[in-house]
């Protein structure tokens, strides 16, 4: 498995604009650091545990982002030094991640998570919670909320993916001219993975994460 090979075919591929997330969840540092000798800088992770014990060990100038489900109890252990949450998909979460902001004298970059999948397992506000929350946000001065991140339906519809990634695509434009105009902070669309990318892409993505296609099939 070629990974040097593989990342760069990837960014080859994506359009000038879309951001490339690594998820390198579940491999080990071995192959994270061929993706940096490749000029991969921005990598995804979903546990609080790893994620700490790879950026110990890898370049100060990585940007890690957290990609998954995160507990309020271990928002502290990536306060420190994360760049971006993706899973942001509560109040309670929000409020946490201002209090170890706040105690770091950081400003932390999250984006809200928005289920639109018809999966129960997939987790996030539906479109008219994120609406209303974002109506009544407490005072949350460090925390910057950059954009929204959701995933489509695991299914071979195309269809339905792409009609999922364009309730995502409104949803966020809606915000960006509503509760988040004249911010410079909102710009980020994070949708697509490795199975469905381009469709997101297409659909208005400016950020994808993308793991399999890169590292091949995760060792659990």
């Amino acid at each position: 498995m070629d990974i040097a090979q593989h990342i760069k075919e990837l960014k080859a591929s994506l359009p000038e604009g879309v951001t490339l997330v690594a998820v390198s969840k579940f491999h080990p540092v071995e192959a994270l650091q061929e993706a940096y000798g490749a000029g991969q800088r921005i990598f995804g992770e979903s546990r609080a545990q790893e994620l700490v014990a790879k950026a110990k060990v890898m370049p100060s100038d990585v940007e890690w982002h957290f990609i998954g489900p995160l507990q309020s109890n271990k928002v502290k252990d990536i306060a420190p030094f994360i760049h971006l949450i993706h899973s942001i998909d509560s109040l309670k979460l929000l409020q946490e991640v201002e209090k170890q902001a706040a105690k770091h004298e950081r400003i932390l970059r999250v984006l809200l998570e928005i289920h639109v999948a018809k999966e129960d397992t997939k987790h996030g506000f539906t479109p008219d919670e994120c609406r209303a929350l974002v109506q009544q946000l407490p005072d949350l001065p460090h925390v910057r909320i950059c954009g929204i991140m959701g995933m489509a339906t695991l299914t071979d519809d195309e269809t339905q993916i792409a009609r999922e990634f364009h309730t995502l695509h409104a949803l966020f434009e809606e915000l960006k001219s509503t509760a988040f105009q004249g911010s410079n902070d909102f710009s980020i669309l994070s949708m697509g993975m490795s199975h469905d990318y381009p469709l997101a892409i297409r659909e208005g993505s400016n950020m994808v994460r993308v793991g399999t296609y890169i590292f091949g099939e995760r060792e659990y």
